[in-house]
């Protein structure tokens, strides 16, 4: 029988909600949050109910600004620019490494945020965390070389992220380009992560770091975040149908910008025989339910290797662990070492149980399909946004798992017989981030990696967005305007020599780094 799972003490949203309140009490007020604008924080925007992807219970929503508000804080921010420009470097490193410290004395809190907004299990939610916190604490120590004959943009930096990455990804974006000397605006993302972002600027605002955060729909706020001549550069990470509509505008308005967007990442089999090193690595391929920019959904294998690659992969995938990222047996164990937990909202894990019942009856073959019955889950726990690891054989043509990413703990494989084939399968999305090919031949690999369209691919290992001075980017469509990482993060934020061309895709030219 399996054991009765409780709450672990002290980690319920209401003991999070007056933890942050007693730490910034000028961010959180009862049970709502607050908008971030001209440097103080303002009860404005219509909050909307929200709930934890964990269990159905009700969260802190997001403050919805109108239009004519959004203006006023980008207008705002422009003014928060213009001053902090001419504040020296050094002055600027320390503020943002005062920053650092705040964000590390409060780290677990962030961390349990993480998961109750947006359902990461504890060991990730704590590396988000701490991703965010050294890869910002590289660019302190290191800056002064990467703005040697660089100035700041002409306007702040206007963000727009996804959910899923809320500090290791859009604060650590907003620091750096704070660092640069840049003010910068964000936009919370809709579907959660907003109470772990607001008590992350509130320590940033009282170090006098110049951060404007607002909330709001991406359709009422684009005009603002986005067309403002007030913006210097729109920083943006999502999918491709919202990044194709603000690439037409800053294309449109001549505006530094970029824009990562989503891409198939896929992991390639041919001429290989180590197995073992593939079981090994398949279930940290499912960490946080592949709801990640740099997730491998899809497996393009030799016909010819199929047996043994079934051979190494099911019992992997069939080891997967899910549930309640705070469920504990007794109140003194540690939380769960989970694989992931809930699906960002449980909108999201019917979308992807109904394509996947859709590929099914036309066609696809299910090899693996696991089951909620194995997971940790609270006695009568709402589990509507869960949904156990898939494995499909050929998806249609027809189905969205044929060729889009579908971020979430579904794999898809295809079959190839050919060289030719298998870069196909590979490059079926036009464009990704990172790809992986598995081959004992070096010498292949060297000829065949080429040809992937991926910014980064690996030999035999899976590759990720990296980290400190580890460029990032992406080809095709995956990616559009300036690529980051390391110093390319600086220069993308940062007014170089006259005539500069930036590594990126451009809609005029395409330039590695």
């Amino acid at each position: 029988m399996a054991p009765t799972l409780t709450l672990k003490p002290g980690t319920a949203w209401t003991d999070a909600w007056q933890r942050c309140a007693a730490v910034a009490p000028e961010a959180f007020r009862d049970d709502r949050v607050l908008n971030l604008w001209a440097a103080r924080w303002h009860a404005d925007g219509r909050a909307l109910p929200a709930t934890s992807p964990v269990d159905q219970s009700p969260i802190a929503g997001p403050p919805r600004l109108d239009t004519t508000a959004a203006r006023q804080a980008v207008r705002a921010s422009l003014d928060q620019h213009r001053a902090w420009r001419h504040i020296p470097l050094p002055e600027r490193r320390a503020r943002v490494a005062a920053t650092l410290d705040a964000l590390a004395e409060h780290r677990e809190l962030l961390a349990l945020l993480l998961v109750w907004e947006i359902g990461k299990p504890w060991r990730l939610a704590q590396a988000d965390v701490d991703r965010a916190i050294d890869g910002v604490r590289w660019y302190v120590e290191g800056i002064e070389p990467m703005l040697d004959g660089r100035s700041p943009l002409g306007g702040p930096v206007s963000n727009i992220a996804s959910w899923n990455y809320p500090m290791s990804v859009l604060v650590h974006a907003m620091l750096v380009q704070a660092l640069a000397g840049n003010a910068v605006i964000a936009k919370a993302p809709t579907d959660g992560g907003v109470a772990c972002l607001t008590l992350a600027c509130a320590l940033a605002v009282r170090e006098g770091v110049p951060l404007t955060l607002v909330s709001g729909s991406g359709g009422e706020l684009s005009e603002a975040l986005v067309r403002s001549p007030e913006i210097g550069c729109v920083s943006f990470v999502g999918g491709r149908d919202t990044g194709a509509r603000i690439a037409t505008a800053v294309a449109d308005l001549g505006k530094r910008h970029i824009l990562e967007q989503e891409g198939l990442n896929t992991w390639g089999v041919w001429n290989y025989t180590d197995f073992s090193a593939l079981t090994a690595v398949i279930p940290k391929l499912f960490d946080y339910g592949k709801q990640r920019c740099t997730a491998y959904p899809r497996f393009v294998v030799q016909r010819e290797c199929f047996a043994d690659f079934l051979a190494a992969y099911l019992p992997a995938v069939r080891s997967i662990r899910t549930g309640h990222p705070l469920a504990v047996e007794h109140p003194d164990d540690p939380l769960p070492a989970l694989d992931f937990g809930p699906l960002i909202n449980a909108a999201k894990a019917k979308e992807l149980g109904d394509q996947v019942a859709e590929a099914i009856d036309r066609g696809a073959v299910p090899l693996h399909r696991g089951t909620l019955a194995d997971g940790r889950f609270l006695l009568g726990q709402d589990t509507s946004a869960y949904l156990p690891p898939v494995t499909l054989l050929g998806p249609p043509p027809s189905s969205p798992l044929h060729h889009a990413e579908p971020f979430g703990p579904v794999d898809t494989i295809v079959l190839v017989d050919t060289e030719a084939e298998l870069l196909a399968a590979m490059n079926a999305s036009g464009g990704a981030l990172v790809a992986t090919l598995s081959t004992d031949d070096p010498e292949t690999f060297r000829r065949l990696a080429p040809q992937i369209r991926a910014f980064k691919t690996g030999h035999n290992k899976p590759r990720s967005r990296g980290d400190r001075d580890e460029l990032f980017g992406g080809f095709g469509a995956s990616w559009r305007g300036a690529f980051v990482g390391g110093e390319l993060l600086v220069r993308a934020v940062t007014e170089g020599p006259a005539g500069e061309r930036l590594p990126g895709n451009f809609p005029d030219y395409q330039l590695n780094a």
